[in-house]
């Protein structure tokens, strides 16, 4: 009797510690519904501290603290640049840091002083315009792994169907709620002037790497034309010398030979020339699609850049981490 009673009990115990972690799980947000939508921004123009990280976004979590540590009261931030589904962990590009002020406040020289002291940089992100959003309940540290796991496949799947550009991805932790935030215009003045910094090297060596391989192939294709075209002179020479031996004919008759011999060469120059022709297609191909791509440059950039973004299971704002 006593055993059955004993098990009973620790039936009990077990399944009120069940009903105590789903109704935490439940009081975090694991059952709220993910909203997207697009519109105006939550936030209005803000002045941050942060620190400039290349590598995993499970990195964020120490420099979420560090902010934490120095002002508890803030709300927190991270901008998150890149596309870990598509972006190596090592080379992911984030921002993390706290909100000292926003729209037309102006924060404190104490409190600048107070996180510069730490390493802490100072910078101002414009009121966006429009954006793509969503909001998550912020009740427990369980709420940011639900919100990270649920709203950003929400998210993507949201810019994706409907086509947007919208980069990068912002995560404000104010109050009780976790704002989900992607600019659909004017993404560059969320870049912070490290990110802007690595973006122009990145760039720049594209643009290298672009100009040698052309190089290397107008040299490769210079070569083979006149490669074709000296076996043709060379081949044409051979067959002058050739008939000017064995050929009874009048030195005139010889001259309107080596006329035609001459044409021949020059058609078979001609054959080679088709690459040049070919060569010159490509290079007005090109230059004619760049006029046509020039408006759209920035999009095209943009999308390249909105490869970037999404983030993977990462801890916040989290003395957890």
């Amino acid at each position: 009797m006593t055993d059955w009673v004993l098990l009973g009990m620790i039936g009990a115990l077990v399944a009120l510690l069940l009903l105590t972690v789903f109704g935490f799980a439940v009081y975090s947000g694991l059952f709220t519904e993910v909203v997207v939508s697009a519109g105006s921004p939550p936030v209005g123009s803000i002045t941050l501290a942060y620190k400039f990280r290349v590598g995993p976004y499970g990195e964020s979590g120490q420099l979420f603290t560090d902010g934490c540590s120095i002002s508890s009261k803030l709300c927190s931030i991270g901008v998150y640049y890149d596309n870990p589904h598509t972006v190596a962990p090592e080379k992911c590009r984030f921002a993390i840091g706290r909100i000292l002020s926003e729209g037309d406040a102006k924060p404190s020289e104490e409190q600048i002083k107070q996180f510069q002291k730490y390493g802490f940089k100072i910078f101002s992100f414009p009121a966006p315009s429009h954006v793509v959003m969503a909001t998550f309940p912020f009740t427990t540290p369980l709420s940011i792994h639900l919100a990270i796991s649920r709203v950003h496949p929400a998210l993507d799947t949201y810019i994706k169907e409907r086509k947007l550009c919208a980069h990068p991805r912002l995560e404000i932790y104010k109050e009780d709620r976790i704002y989900f935030v992607c600019p659909l215009a004017r993404q560059g003045d969320f870049y912070v002037p490290e990110m802007k910094e690595l973006e122009r090297k990145s760039r720049a060596a594209a643009a290298e790497a672009e100009d040698a391989q052309t190089d290397i192939t107008g040299a490769d294709t210079m070569s083979e034309t006149s490669s074709v075209s000296l076996e043709a002179t060379t081949g044409s020479r051979d067959t002058s010398v050739a008939t000017s031996i064995l050929s009874p004919f009048p030195a005139s008759r010889g001259r309107e030979e080596a006329d035609n011999r001459s044409e021949h060469s020059y058609s078979e120059s001609g054959a080679s020339g088709s690459s040049f022709e070919e060569l010159d297609l490509e290079v007005t191909g090109d230059g004619e699609g760049a006029p046509g791509l020039l408006p759209d440059l920035g999009y095209a950039e943009d999308q390249e850049v909105a490869g970037k973004w999404t983030k993977e299971p990462v801890a916040a704002e989290r003395g957890e981490e």
